[in-house]
């Protein structure tokens, strides 16, 4: 039986404060209708139709305009009105494969004016707090903080978060990825592209990070591929041990790094797990003989013990307070240290990087961190549509680095408002550990954890829709991780974990994961099927799981997903597994009839006392005695033979019936088999066509790029630089004085000329009058010569400027190229 308790709050059926406090003036308030989520006004309403064309279906990035409290409410952004939809649901009624939704929906408005495009959006843990990220805007808007009503909208404060920073107009910096701090309603997590990673307290400013961390991957003044320090996406880490405080960053080659410990000013935890790494760190504290594992561990001993004052005290005095708060603290003289790139460790070798599998599969494009009872599981999507699964092997310490140290804003009382510290990777000065090395030297030497390589999963994803892949957890069920990309939504379910796993190390314990399509979309093709814009995991207490989907043409899919059953035990007993009980039914067909009735009746042997029968007469007494023995021979073999041959074929007809039909069965579903295959064959040979035309189209394109003229330009000489650095001086400061004596030259030739004029002028009239003065000749040849040159300067500077225009436009050509 199913009890599904749904209030509906005073906010879905309008503003029930006012009512209650002005019952006089209070209006009918509209009846709510609970329909099928799939048949909400909101995706059935015509009016509305299909986004635009603007919108981000034909953009690079993929949109999620869904999200979800964890409750009883499903938001929907509306992109055309620039508005929130607020909508109550009943998860599992009246049927577990449905999802009932409250009629009319709550709308919500920003109060003011959002210039931009809301490419995804997301809540905090607590449901207060909505995050609208797009690619020139960050906003979030308070859901409850409303100003006031209009036209049953409610308008809700909006904030604008690091304008200063990323949306200025002289800014180059982008935002790569957002996300809510799992432990606050209040804290952002922004990764950008200048490679730092900031912390945003919501509540303290919304313009100046509360901690800043600049990413340093490689050593100052190495070689190093590009890609190697380009971030791509983050995860914050789960409720386990230390990885609470850890931050996980992706770069584009794949390399994984681990910031730990960072944590939010004012955040709040569970005292038993503050407890619980506390102890560890002070027990093995006191049983190492390293000096290096010794400095760590006081290191971190004294970080939760600042950060955590309670914690001293109750290991003292023994209190019973359920959850501790932060305080602000950093060390004065040391820095967090970016740990990695993790390795990955198997079978006693290691490997120098941690995409050797998946060399040829383009770019990272995206990162999740799964947590799945004690396995932390991170997952990284790769832009050709691979998955790299990979388990930690070993838990995360926190590791600092003495002698760099932070940035530090304090008040007016010395408190620390905020934090920014450089962040080195110093992975290339340790050593890894051996396979067979000791505890003392594996746990608080500040190594990087050994990753288990778990498995390459291919999505298959037609053409180039694996561009971008954006993953999530079931909330039901965390062995199975969602794949949302523009071919649509893929689950992957993980059958084989090292620590959660009742495995016995044997190597068929280790089953690779299962990948089914959950929906298929053709996203910027002409289907049937239109592309997502929104995805959504959702799952009630009862064991139910769903999948929410809406298109661009505002339809909404709704999907039950199985729970029960699907994970099957690694290792399962051979006496109760009824593929082997099948397997040797068939191996063993010929034992179902026993083996005396296999070899036939007995022979029968005459005793050797046996007269001979041609000299016996049939009515003598010897010959009616050897009849008798000799019937009494034959039913003893014969007949007890064919009786229990009738009861052999009576009493296993039932069971031979069942395994024809058993292989029947296995049959039809062979046959289906080899038509999946065929139909699978068809699109291979499809993609695989595809792939060398697009290689051809590749090869194409480089003999093109071999052949442009700066390829083969040499590097500038010494004399060309000279020249260059002579024509940048130029430009800055000697071509605007040419050519403002140009221009005053022009100028003082136009006075000159009018002068001219008005003498010629001068002398006909004074011709006219019979007044005739003639001008010196040595004026004249004065006028000439110094006509003549201006005429010279001008010619000289026309050529110049022409000459450093030439030079500049070649310079802008070459800085093209």
């Amino acid at each position: 039986m199913r009890f599904n308790f749904n209030f509906i709050g005073l906010d879905d059926c309008g503003d029930g404060l006012e009512s209650l406090s002005s019952p006089s003036t209070s209006t009918p308030k509209e009846d709510v209708e609970w329909l099928p989520l799939q048949h909400h006004p909101i995706f059935t309403s015509a009016a509305d139709g299909a986004l635009p064309p603007s919108s981000s279906a034909s953009s690079k990035t993929l949109t999620n305009l869904l999200a979800w409290d964890g409750a009883s409410r499903l938001y929907c952004w509306d992109s055309q009105k620039q508005c929130l939809h607020r909508i109550s649901v009943q998860l599992g009624e009246p049927d577990p494969s449905s999802i009932l939704a409250a009629s009319p929906s709550k709308v919500l408005q920003a109060d003011v004016q959002l210039n931009y495009e809301v490419q995804k959006i997301s809540i905090n843990r607590h449901g207060s707090a909505m995050l609208l990220s797009g690619s020139d805007r960050l906003c979030v808007m308070y859901l409850y903080g409303k100003t006031s009503v209009k036209d049953n909208i409610v308008i809700c404060r909006t904030v604008t978060i690091g304008a200063e920073i990323y949306f200025h107009r002289r800014s180059i910096i982008r935002m790569l990825q957002v996300y809510w701090h799992p432990s606050s309603d209040t804290h952002l997590g922004i990764l950008s592209s200048d490679s730092v990673f900031r912390i945003f307290n919501l509540s303290m400013s919304l313009q100046q990070p509360e901690q800043e961390y600049y990413l340093q991957p490689v050593k100052f003044g190495s070689s190093t591929r590009a890609s190697s320090i380009c971030p791509v996406d983050f995860s914050f880490g789960g409720n386990h041990l230390w990885d609470r405080f850890s931050v996980f960053i992706l770069f584009s080659d794949g390399s994984v790094y681990v910031l730990c410990p960072i944590i939010p000013f004012g955040s709040v935890y569970k005292r038993e797990a503050l407890q619980e790494i506390y102890v560890d760190a002070k027990t093995f504290g006191f049983n190492s003989t390293n000096a290096k594992a010794v400095s760590n561990i006081n290191m971190a001993i004294s970080w939760l013990e600042a950060i955590f004052p309670e914690l001293s005290q109750q290991s003292a005095e023994g209190g019973d307070s359920f959850a501790l708060k932060a305080q602000p603290y950093a060390f004065i003289d040391s820095s967090i240290v970016l740990q990695g790139p993790l390795r990955n460790f198997c079978h006693g070798e290691k490997k120098d990087t941690q995409v050797q599998d998946a060399e040829g599969q383009g770019r990272a494009v995206s990162f999740l961190y799964n947590l799945v009872s004690k396995d932390s599981v991170l997952v990284i999507a790769w832009s050709g549509g691979q998955l790299q699964i990979d388990a930690f092997a070993d838990e995360i310490q926190p590791v600092w680095k003495a002698g760099s140290p932070p940035r530090l804003f304090v008040d007016s009382c010395d408190r620390i408002l905020g934090i920014a510290m450089i962040c080195e990777s110093v992975s290339s000065h340790l050593s890894f550990p051996e396979p067979d090395s000791t505890l003392d030297r594996d746990v608080w030497m500040g190594h990087p954890p050994p990753l288990l390589r778990l498995a390459i999963v291919d999505l298959a994803l037609p053409g180039k829709g694996g561009s971008h892949i954006s993953m999530s957890v079931d909330p039901l069920m965390p062995e199975r991780t969602y794949c949302f990309h523009n071919g649509g939504i893929d689950s992957v379910v993980l059958h084989f974990l090292p620590f959660s796993s009742q495995s016995d190390g044997k190597d068929g314990a280790r089953r690779s994961p299962s990948v089914n399509p959950v929906i298929s979309a053709c996203h910027g093709e002409s289907s049937s099927t239109p592309s997502l814009c929104g995805f959504l995991a959702l799952a009630d207490s009862f064991g139910d799981s769903w999948i929410v989907g809406v298109t661009y043409s505002r339809e909404c899919i709704v999907l039950e997903m199985e729970t029960w059953n699907l994970l099957l035990p690694p290792i399962v007993d051979e006496e109760k597994n009824p593929a082997l009980e099948e397997e040797k039914q068939y191996t063993n067909s010929t034992t179902i009839i026993s083996k005396e009735l296999l070899s036939g009746p007995k022979v029968v042997l005459l005793p050797p006392s046996s007269p001979n029968l041609r000299s016996v007469t049939a009515d003598s007494i010897e010959g009616r005695s050897t009849l008798h023995q000799y019937f009494k021979l034959f039913h003893e073999n014969y007949m007890e033979y064919a009786y229990k041959v009738y009861f052999e074929l009576q009493h296993h007809a039932p069971q031979l019936k069942k395994i024809i039909d058993n292989q029947h069965s296995r049959l039809q579903k062979a046959e289906q088999k080899l038509l999946e295959v065929e139909e699978k064959q068809e699109k291979l040979e499809s993609r695989i066509t595809n792939a060398v035309q697009h290689c051809n189209v590749l090869e194409e394109r480089l003999l093109k790029l071999r052949n442009l003229p700066g390829i083969h330009k040499k590097p500038l000489s010494k004399a060309e630089r000279d020249f260059k650095a002579e024509l940048d001086r130029y430009n800055g400061v000697e071509l605007d004085a040419l050519r403002s004596s140009i221009e005053a030259l022009d100028a003082r030739l136009k006075r000159f000329e009018n002068s001219q004029q008005a003498n010629v002028l001068n002398q006909h009239t004074q011709v006219s009058g019979k007044r005739m003065n003639y001008m010196p000749a040595e004026e004249v040849s004065k006028l000439r010569s110094s006509i003549e040159k201006l005429s010279l300067v001008n010619n000289e500077n026309t050529k110049m400027v022409k000459l450093i225009e030439s030079a500049l436009r070649n310079l802008e050509i070459n800085s093209t190229q």
